[in-house]
């Protein structure tokens, strides 16, 4: 006879923490906040393949870390991956992912399909409920033709013929609603994200610097980065050094210190060669 069960399983989710978390803030308890990210990633599909671009700044806070980041990560010959949120996040969960798919690619003698690594990456940030803090832009090239998807921090995907993810989303959004068309040129994609990636460089903060672009087609892979250099420093007009004299001197005053000098020796030690 087999032993009774002590407790049987529950389905679904818990939100017991909810209730407890909720009484811990009212008893004065304050729990760390996340920082607010930056970034602006986009990709649109052309006629024979997938443009992918993003800005290069990363910032910690209110403080720009890096002025020159990679956003734009490899998966596989056929694909790359577009990354917003935390650094971190991104950057790891993307060569987990492309180990996965070269193994894959290894044991079916196949290029991996583009549907393969959208699901390998949605059922991965699913399974962490959104504590793996990366949004990212999918695109590649397969048998099925060129395939373009956004994936959220949670594990929700949408594919879309152009997609932009971060904060400066909504300004490269504007920019595909109001110009894109099916069928468009290399040229005339290649201008429209980065005219999409200028947006959120110029009306975000958390975006700027450089703008990098990726071309994927059936036949080759091309990484420009980076592609613009589109926040240029200016040159200062003038000097900010003021020249002598420029400031009056009011008063002066010279204090002699008078200081006793008992001796003065000085050790020396041989170097230890050995």
């Amino acid at each position: 006879m087999a032993a009774p069960c002590v407790e049987l399983p529950k389905g679904g989710f818990s939100f017991d923490n909810c209730a407890r978390n909720a009484r811990l803030e009212q008893l004065g308890l304050k729990f760390p906040t996340a920082y607010k990210t930056g970034t602006t990633i986009a990709g649109a599909i052309f006629k024979d393949g997938v443009v992918l671009g993003a800005d290069t700044r990363a910032t910690e806070d209110t403080v720009v870390a890096d002025k020159n980041c990679a956003k734009i990560h490899y998966l596989s010959d056929n694909m790359y991956c577009c990354g917003a949120g935390t650094a971190a996040d991104t950057e790891m969960t993307t060569q987990l992912i492309s180990a996965e798919l070269e193994l894959h690619r290894l044991n079916t003698g196949r290029v991996p399909r583009v549907a393969t690594a959208n699901r390998l990456l949605k059922q991965m940030l699913y399974r962490y409920q959104g504590h793996i803090g990366a949004a990212l832009v999918l695109g590649g090239v397969d048998v099925t033709g060129p395939n373009l998807y956004s994936i959220w921090p949670h594990g929700s995907t949408d594919k879309l013929p152009y997609v932009t993810m971060g904060s400066g989303s909504l300004a490269a959004m504007a920019t595909f609603e109001d110009r894109f068309k099916p069928d468009m040129t290399r040229e005339e994609a290649m201008k429209l994200v980065r005219d999409a990636i200028a947006a959120g460089i110029f009306n975000d903060l958390g975006s700027g610097s450089n703008v990098d672009l990726c071309v994927i087609t059936k036949d080759k892979v091309e990484y420009i980065r980076p592609y613009e250099v589109a926040n240029i420093r200016g040159v200062k007009q003038r000097s900010y050094r003021y020249q002598r004299g420029t400031t009056a001197i009011l008063s002066s005053e010279v204090k002699k210190l008078d200081l006793d000098v008992f001796g003065t020796e000085v050790k020396h030690q041989p170097m230890d060669t050995q």
